[in-house]
């Protein structure tokens, strides 16, 4: 065997990418990433590196560079397929070349060609990408530097494109050859009061009095083996801002980059009296991935749950939460969907308990991640009248057809409003965010020691209250000067989400430099009003973030028109990469292309090619051979073993078949979960005893009333017959049993209180129909047998 010098992958190859060093510069609620990735080549022939990865769904990137020994290369961005054919043209003349291409299929997935790098040489490569940071439901924004790219599914039909992730290299997290170096300096126009990481963080520096300004770090030697997280609270975040940005000196007058730009952040505060207004319609919709990647667990520490079983304690919490009065159904999905019932059903005590019934038997046993005809089919079923639709869909977000899915809930977004969860490191977050942000919802990232529950409890509270509506943006400019807004309409707003607009100012006035805009909506029927004042002669060189995010908003609306016109409407893929030259910002139809011609000397020698690897965290199903992900399950029957060899041999030839669905499932999904007998195999974690939170969420009726018997005084601790003795003569018994839970939990589960509060709701509005007398006595009584000391007035009572 070769003993390679230097990092080895899985597979004993050398891997030539040895560090990554990244600063972020944060303004408010947008961020310029800069990446710098050290390459080194240490065998005897020259070198092709090639790394799949992934990026924030919301990002887009504006520059490219490379650094061989004293020389820079600035990448110019090209029309993808004239850039590609350079590429080749210039590794076939011996030529260092450089290539970085966006997913033709996702925008979060990227891939970068380092070639013809010479035996022993060293280079640098540098990519800056600007993006929005997402609103987190506790007002946080949330900054993800994206590591884990997991195997993402190839529906039936479709090419396999060189910018996709068919080349992905997967190994085990903690197995990744390179290390991550991460600081981020931060500016807002309110002050910073905290910033807080998944990963261990250096203290939080101030460099002015007001706190406005601080720089932050991440603790040294981190390996790149997670997706990192930076999670910033600012003071008044609710407050409307308008930032202007000065034009790019070199641009000409009149064109995006050549003009000042203004973007607007709006993110409406709630009033506490509109969170308390809950509506009891809708027709809500659970669409839950049952694919074979949702039987890995939820994060890497011990006694980790598996996602299907956290999906399932989810699924228990929904629909002990739901109003009485309105629909539901559930749709679980894999290579195939089923849904509960038929069409949506009435939220009442039968429907409630067979809904229970199937979601206990809820399995990760169905194949790859198929969205699109789960999808399909929810969109063709008629509404409801007066019972607004609303999608939760909750998956690890592994497929390769995001595009096409954003699209159809971009279409039906008029009368489904979609909320998203993404589980696990890895979730895509152009599937996550951009369901959520073209269905009008709010997405959630489920990563790390997180519980799915409160993040779930939240979003189900905003789809339950009242949402901004009759949104007015007007603006106000003198005479000479005018605005173009770039971003599409809003046409409403819920609770936690924040909306950013971007507008071009064009033309100049004489003598006034200031404008404004007048921001007009309303809030459970109250008009409310805001005008901001901004400066139309903005300071030179603040940097170019606004305008890029400006050019990507646009550069994505005229993407998804082309897209939506069959790729038939003409003009519009020519507008795209006008566009994106212009302002260097990456797009579907261009790539950022940097050749070194290395002294006018062409690189001698055949080219070897290596894969760069990025970590897979779903090692505990998975083994390794080779470079290709396989499911344990696939390991331990020959006829399994056999179907898949058919399998791959057809993939190579450029389409895989599986039923069901029609779609094409990734290697890492097949029969996933499923087999565990023949080989020694590891079984799957036994999941352990339900919580008594849990326990008692599950006993409660649909009414929101509990029933004393003998399950709950075993949650709560005591005998049947120790239940019943105090309860006062007068009050029925299930008025008693229902009050005791209520005490229960606010005397000892105040800390999920998130989780249960709209269960406490039905059972206070439960008990106050009963016109009960004698209430103070009861929770005295409760409290005396619990042992807690609750008020009357905390239960709502």
């Amino acid at each position: 065997m070769v003993n390679c010098c230097g990092l080895v992958t899985v597979k004993n190859k050398p891997v030539p990418l040895k560090s990554i060093a990244v600063e972020v510069s944060v303004q408010g609620h947008v961020a310029t990433v800069s990446s710098t990735l050290q390459y080194e080549n240490q065998e005897e022939s020259p070198l092709e590196a090639i790394f799949v990865f992934p990026l924030p769904g919301e990002a887009a990137v504006c520059r490219f560079s490379a650094k061989i020994g004293q020389s820079e290369v600035v990448a110019e961005v090209q029309e993808k397929q004239k850039a590609r054919e350079q590429y080749d043209d210039s590794l076939s003349l011996g030529q260092q070349a450089f290539l970085l291409e966006e997913s033709d299929e996702s925008p979060d997935v990227f891939k970068l060609s380092v070639g013809s790098l010479p035996p022993g040489e060293k280079a640098s490569v540098s990519l800056d990408y600007v993006t929005e940071l997402a609103v987190q439901a506790d007002d946080g924004l949330r900054l993800c530097l994206p590591a884990v790219l997991n195997p993402r599914y190839q529906p039936q039909g479709s090419d396999i494109v060189s910018g996709g992730s068919a080349l992905v290299s997967s190994v085990p997290a903690g197995s990744v050859p390179y290390s991550l170096s991460l600081s981020a300096r931060v500016s807002s126009p309110h002050p910073i009061s905290r910033v807080e990481s998944n990963c261990p963080l250096d203290p939080l520096n101030y460099l002015n009095t007001e706190k406005t300004q601080a720089t932050v770090s991440l603790a040294a030697g981190h390996q790149f083996d997670r997706d990192v997280e930076l999670l910033l609270y600012y003071q008044d975040t609710h407050q409307p801002t308008a930032i202007v940005e000065a034009a790019q000196t070199s641009a000409k007058p009149g064109s995006l980059m050549g003009d000042p730009m203004v973007m607007l952040s709006m993110y409406p505060e709630f009033p506490k009296d509109v969170m308390s207004l809950m509506t009891s319609h809708g027709e809500f919709l659970f669409v839950v991935d049952c694919s074979g990647s949702m039987s890995c667990p939820m994060h890497n520490g011990s006694g980790a749950q598996d996602r299907i079983g956290s999906a399932r304690d989810t699924l228990l919490l929904l629909l002990k939460s739901l109003p009485m009065g309105c629909y539901f159904n559930i749709i679980g999905f894999g290579s195939r969907y089923e849904s509960f019932f038929p069409k949506s059903v009435e939220y009442s005590q039968k429907t409630m308990d067979e809904a229970l019934q199937k979601v206990k038997a809820m399995r990760a046993d169905q194949g790859g991640t198929e969205i699109l005809q789960p999808l399909k089919h929810i969109y063709s079923q008629p509404c409801l009248p007066d019972q607004p639709r609303q999608l939760f869909l909750f998956t690890d977000g592994e497929v390769r057809n995001t595009k096409k899915v954003l699209d159809l809930v971009k279409a039906n977004a008029g009368s489904h409003r979609c909320f998203s969860f993404g589980i696990g490191e890895g979730a895509s977050s152009a599937l996550i965010s951009g369901v959520a942000k073209q269905g009008g919802g709010h997405a959630q990232f489920i990563t790390g020691q997180d519980r799915m529950q409160p993040k779930v409890m939240q979003s189900l509270r905003f789809a339950l209250q009242p949402a901004v509506v009759d949104i007015s943006v007007k603006w106000n400019v003198p005479k000479g000067v005018s605005v173009t807004p770039l971003s599409p309409p809003i046409r409403m707003l819920f609770q936690g989400q924040r909306a950013l607009l971007y507008a071009q100012i064009t033309g100049e006035s004489s003598g006034d430099t200031e404008g404004s805009v007048t921001v007009k909506y309303s809030l459970a029927e109250q008009p409310v009003e805001n005008q901001l004042s901004f400066s139309l002669k903005p300071a030179e060189d603040t940097g170019l973030t606004v305008h890029r995010l400006g050019a990507r908003t646009l550069i994505r609306c005229m993407e998804m028109e082309e897209r939506q016109g069959g790729g038939e409407k003409k003009g519009v893929k020519e507008k795209v990469v006008e566009l994106s030259v212009q302002s260097g910002v990456s797009s579907a139809f261009t790539a950022f292309i940097a050749v070194h011609k290395v002294d006018g000397k062409a690189v001698q020698g055949p080219m070897l090619r290596r894969q760069v690897p990025t970590p897979m965290l779903c090692q505990s199903s998975m083994t390794m051979l080779g470079s290709t992900a396989m499911p344990w399950s696939m390991l331990c029957s020959k006829p399994k073993m056999m179907g898949m060899h058919r399998r791959m041999d057809r993939g190579r030839k450029g389409a895989l078949l599986a039923k069901d669905s029609g779609d094409d499932v990734s290697d890492s999904d097949i029969q996933y979960g499923g087999n565990y007998k023949g080989f020694d195999c590891p079984a799957p974690a036994s999941n352990p005893a339900m919580d008594p939170l849990l326990q008692l969420i599950s006993l409660q009726k649909a009414s929101g009333s509990w029933v004393l018997e003998a399950a709950l005084a075993e949650v709560l601790g005591k005998t049947e017959e120790e239940l019943a003795k105090p309860k006062p003569a007068p009050v029925d018994q299930e008025v008693w049993a229902t009050v005791l839970a209520l005490v229960w939990l606010y005397g000892f589960k105040m800390e999920a209180q998130e989780e249960w509060q709209f269960l406490a709701m039905k059972a206070v509005s439960w008990i106050q129909a009963q016109k009960v007398a004698s209430v103070s006595e009861c929770v005295q009584a409760g409290n005396t047998l619990l042992g807690c000391q609750v008020q009357k007035e905390t239960l709502g009572l």
